[in-house]
């Protein structure tokens, strides 16, 4: 019998060194995102994840995960921060192409207020590679500095959206004073996502 448990308790400790040596994947609403990544050369890490809810009935939509160069708890913060940022978006549900495009103007206007004429050529191009999506989908923003906003949709590049200024804007839809929801800016920033 002693025998059996130290067997049980060596088999145990190997799987948590193996949990452990592989970073601190998280795991979102059954979405599994890797503890870093790399943009241009630089390693990103995990800052957080969190759910996109819809309506007072707190549809689930899709879930997001933001890295950063290091790791920040204060959205202006995240924001700015120096260096390349990435978002991915993993969609738990089927949105229809209208209101994806509904969303991301909607996201300019709390965030750029009066100026939000100076984005709408540059928006108008991000809403021409948006398609409808279906559960499963993916969606990728990377904010290269001095570039901007750079797409892809099931890692299928679409294209970049020119300037910093746009880049900062669209990245403060989730995190800037009105996000879509609390939860989702909060988990973007650390808190615990709801498994």
């Amino acid at each position: 019998m002693r025998k059996f448990g130290y067997r049980f308790l060596m088999l145990a400790g190997s799987f948590l060194y193996a949990s452990l040596a592989s970073g601190a994947d998280l795991a979102c609403q059954g979405v599994v995102f890797p503890d870093s990544a790399v943009v241009d050369g630089h390693s990103l890490v995990l800052n957080g994840a969190g759910v996109r809810l819809a309506t007072f009935l707190k549809i689930k939509v899709y879930v997001a995960a933001l890295y950063l160069p290091s790791r920040v708890h204060e959205g202006v913060q995240a924001i700015r921060a120096d260096g390349p940022a990435e978002l991915k978006l993993v969609f738990v549900r089927d949105v229809g192409v209208t209101d994806i495009r509904k969303a991301w103007r909607e996201g300019f206007e709390k965030n750029a207020g009066a100026h939000v004429g100076v984005f709408q050529e540059r928006l108008d191009k991000l809403n021409a590679w948006m398609t409808d999506v279906t559960k499963g989908d993916r969606m990728m923003f990377v904010r290269r500095p001095t570039v901007g906003l750079e797409l892809s949709v099931n890692d299928q590049r679409r294209g970049v959206i020119p300037g910093d200024d746009f880049a900062e804007t669209f990245f403060s839809i989730w995190l800037g004073a009105s996000p879509p929801n609390g939860e989702l800016k909060a988990g973007l920033l650390g808190a615990p996502c709801d498994s």
